[in-house]
Formats: C-alpha cells, structure tokens, sequence
C-alpha cells in the first residue's frame, strides 16, 4: 500500500513555522514526512536556508510518524560527519529515519571554497561517500581511507540498532542505473511528461532494490489562476535540468536565469489546480507505480493546503 507523505521544504519556510508545518501534516492524516536540505534557497523570493539535521531532532522528537531527508555528502558534509548526524538520529529514533543520499548541487555545497567537481567525479565521489557511512554505520573502525574524500581514524560511539536505509536521491536514468549499485531504494521526482517513470524503469532494470519514492511538486489555492501565480512565484527557478541546476552557484543566479521562464513552463513541472478531484486524481496514478509519495505544495503558506488535502484528498487515496 502507498504511503503518502508531507514533504518539509527548508528553502521556502523557516524552520519554526515548518515544525509547526509538519506536527499539523501528521495531525491532518499524513502519514510521513522528508524534508530537504539547503544551505541557499533556489530563489531570494523563497528566503529561507534552516540547518536540517537540527530541524529533524525536533521533528522527529515531537512527531510520531517516519521521516526523512535528502544529503549531499563528500563537500559540505564529510562522510564520517553524514554517518555520525545520521546515525544519532538512527539511535534515538528507531526505525523512523531514512536518508536519501545524491550527489549535490553548486548551490549549496560551493560554500567551502572547495573545487565543485565535474558530474563523474560527483558521482563516484557519492558512491564512496555512501560506503564510508555504511561502514561506520556497521561499527567499523576506519583508520585510513584515501580517495575523493579522505578519512583517518574515524569511528562512531553511538550508532542505531535498527539500520538507517542509505536510499539515493536520483533524477535521471543514468543516475538511477548507477544507485542500483549501492542504494537500499530511492527517490525520484516528478518531472514533465512523466519522466519520473524512466528513472524507476532505469533503478528496476539495473537490479535496484528497495522502495522507490517520488516528491510530488503540486499547487494548490482556491482558483485555478492562484495555483498557476502561487506555482510560477516560487517554483520557477527550480525547472532547470543539468547543467545549471548543478552548477549555477547562487539564488541572485537562478533567479537571473529563470527571468525568461514561462508559467506554462513551470506547470509542465508542478501539478496545479484548485480541483482536489484532479490532485487525487493525479497522486493515485502516481501511487501505482511508487511506494511513497511525497506531496510538496509549492507555496510558504501550508496550512490551507495541510486541511484541504487531510479532509479530501488523504481519504481517497488512502
């Protein structure tokens, strides 16, 4: 059976409001959560960047349901410290946490002044970003690790008794036949045309193993009209594939780009429409063929959304 979840966007709320976002979502009848990870937003009109591993203990600690989160590590997280945050959120919430592990974007990992690598070299570098947090995940003694990343000496004191999956944040085909190498599931994204449904063929056929997830990008307001404005205000610096999705290092950047940006662009991209009939409509053909389904509203304001999908729209599809 799909679970059908509530997605946390950091970039767009601050980390106060989308506490009280995500104990009302569970409240309303959601029954998951994940949350991003940002340390710029995509856009200064979404103005917000809270630290998500501090946000989770307090979610997680005030909620009852699963919850998860995307990181990016190998730059701005060094593997050791993704498996240590990782795994104390493992140990002190059993069986509720997962991560979705990708290989990261300019705009949040270039502020360490390190070299942002080119697309293979990221890739492998996840690849064994993942092994060394499994590795101190099992309890392993890593003296000396030399590679992408370099680690000496490094061993985890408190570790989980139940296993945090290492799932993989993928968008592409390519990226998702690589995850089927190491992942324990994956996530994927909606995308025009349904593209999202290549990238799960792409993880099943490489042999990949595990649930497979999809966040859902929806607007939904009152009009049809508010949806589009609400969907085209906040999203549309966030429809770009590679490279400048991955490469462009700023929100002033994005936000230069997307000046030519249409709205029917941005709704090939976020479901929106004030019919809750088409948003169920939309979210049980996507459960047939996921596991999970994480909604995210596009706008800052969540509590409409929270309400009228927990009394409409959850029901249904539940």
């Amino acid at each position: 059976m799909t679970t059908y979840g509530f997605h946390a966007s950091q970039e767009q709320i601050s980390p106060a409001q989308l506490l009280r976002d995500v104990r009302h979502a569970e409240n309303a009848g959601f029954e998951a959560a994940m949350s991003s990870d940002h340390f710029f937003p995509w856009s200064d009109r979404q103005g917000h960047s809270g630290f998500t591993f501090s946000w989770l203990g307090a979610a997680l600690a005030t909620t009852s349901f699963p919850i998860g989160s995307v990181c990016a590590p190998g730059q701005r997280y060094h593997p050791a410290l993704a498996a240590q945050a990782t795994a104390t959120l493992g140990q002190m919430f059993p069986g509720r946490y997962w991560v979705a592990l990708g290989a990261g974007q300019a705009m949040n990992e270039h502020v360490t002044a390190e070299k942002w690598l080119d697309q293979e070299t990221r890739r492998a570098r996840l690849e064994e970003s993942a092994e060394i947090i499994r590795r101190l995940h099992r309890g392993e003694w890593i003296s000396s690790h030399q590679g992408l990343t370099r680690v000496e000496d490094a061993y985890l004191y408190d570790r989980p008794e139940t296993t945090v999956p290492l799932y993989a944040a993928c968008i592409s085909p390519a990226s998702a036949r690589r995850a089927a190498r190491w992942a324990d599931g994956f996530i994927t994204l909606n995308q025009p045309g349904g593209a999202q449904n290549e990238v799960l063929t792409a993880y099943r056929d490489a042999g990949g193993q595990g649930p497979a997830m999809l966040q859902v990008h929806l607007s939904w307001a009152e009009t049809d009209q508010q949806a589009r404005e609400i969907a085209y205000d906040q999203w549309r610096s966030n429809v770009f594939g590679p490279p400048l999705d991955q490469d462009l290092p700023t929100p002033a950047h994005f936000d230069a780009a997307a000046e030519e940006v249409s709205p029917d662009t941005v709704t090939e991209a976020v479901w929106a429409s004030s019919s809750l009939d088409a948003h169920t409509a939309w979210l049980a053909q996507a459960g047939e063929e996921f596991d999970a389904v994480y909604l995210h509203h596009v706008g800052q304001e969540q509590e409409p959304f929270i309400d009228a999908f927990g009394e409409h729209v959850l029901p249904q599809l539940q």
